[in-house]
C-alpha cells in the first residue's frame, strides 16, 4: 500500500492514522506507511514544526495544539452552530432533563457528533460529546441522515459495510435496508431504542440547507423519561425552526462573502 503512497500524500496520511491510534513513532509511521524511516522522520519533523504533532515519553508523537486552534475557528465560524445552540437548549429544557440533545453531520461512512447540550449531567444519557463519531447504520441520529442520502450513495455504503449491517441488525438485504429508510424519510423522525446507549430512547430529524440535509438534531432520552409522542413533535418542530433561520444565515453570509 505505502509505495503506493506518493509524497505529496505522505503528510495527510500520517494525519490519518491517529484516527486509529493515540501516539505513534517515527518507526511505526515509516512501518505501517512502507516508506523509509529517513523520509518519515522528515514528514513527522516538518508536523511537530507546524503544531500539528507534538512529542511526547517514548520517542512517540500525538496530535497537537493546532487542531484545538482550528476548532476553535471551526466553531466560531460554522453557522449552523450559530443557529442550532439556543434551539438545543430550549429543547432539552422544554422535554425533560433526562435528555442531551445532539447535532450530527456525516463524516466519512459515519456520523460525527458537533454539538451537545446535556439536561442532568447526573442522568448520564451517554457520551455524545463534539468529535465523536456513531455507525451511520445503527441509532436515530445516523438513521435520520442515511435516510436522506442518494439511492447510489446507500448502495455504495451498504456494500462496503453489509456485513457489519446484518451482523447488527434485523435488516438481511439492501431492499429492507430502503424500506426502513423510506418509512423515515416519509415521517420526517427515525425512533431508536437502546441502539446506541442501553436504556435511551433517541429521537431524531433531519435539518435542511437548500433543500439538502445537511446535519441531523436528536434528542437521546431515558427510556422512563420518555413521552414519544409530544418529544417526537418537539423535535421535528426545533428541527425545521433551525432550517429556516439557517436558510436566512447562509443567505446573509453569502453576501457578505
Amino acid at each position: 500500500m505505502a509505495g503506493e503512497i506518493r509524497t505529496r500524500n505522505r503528510i495527510l496520511h500520517i494525519l490519518q492514522l491517529y484516527d486509529g491510534r493515540a501516539a505513534w513513532s517515527v518507526e511505526e509511521i515509516a512501518g505501517e506507511m512502507g516508506i523509509s524511516v529517513s523520509s518519515a522522520y522528515r514528514d513527522v519533523q516538518e508536523l511537530v514544526h507546524a503544531d500539528f504533532l507534538t512529542p511526547v515519553m517514548g520517542a512517540r508523537y500525538v496530535l497537537g495544539p493546532t487542531f484545538a486552534h482550528f476548532d476553535l475557528l471551526m466553531r466560531h465560524g460554522d453557522p449552523l452552530l450559530k443557529v442550532a445552540e439556543p434551539h438545543m437548549r430550549e429543547l432539552v429544557g422544554a422535554t425533560t432533563p433526562f435528555s442531551a440533545s445532539v447535532l450530527t453531520r456525516s463524516y466519512q461512512d459515519k456520523v460525527m457528533c458537533i454539538y451537545q447540550e446535556i439536561g442532568d449531567p447526573t442522568a448520564r444519557i451517554g457520551r455524545y460529546e463534539r468529535g465523536a463519531t456513531m455507525p451511520m447504520f445503527r441509532g436515530a441520529t445516523s438513521k435520520v441522515i442515511l435516510a436522506h442520502q442518494s439511492r447510489r450513495a446507500l448502495e455504495r455504503m451498504y456494500l462496503a459495510h453489509e456485513e457489519q449491517v446484518r451482523a447488527n441488525s434485523h435488516r438481511q438485504s439492501l431492499k429492507d435496508l430502503c424500506h426502513e429508510l423510506d418509512a423515515i424519510r416519509e415521517a420526517g423522525v427515525a425512533v431508536s431504542d437502546s441502539e446506541i446507549t442501553p436504556g435511551t430512547i433517541g429521537i431524531a430529524a433531519p435539518i435542511f440547507m437548500e433543500k439538502k440535509v445537511v446535519a441531523g438534531l436528536s434528542l437521546i432520552v431515558r427510556t422512563e423519561h420518555c413521552r414519544l409522542e409530544p418529544f417526537r413533535a418537539s423535535v421535528i418542530d426545533t428541527a425545521a425552526k433551525i432550517s429556516l433561520q439557517l436558510a436566512d444565515v447562509d443567505g446573509a453570509w453569502v453576501t457578505r462573502a
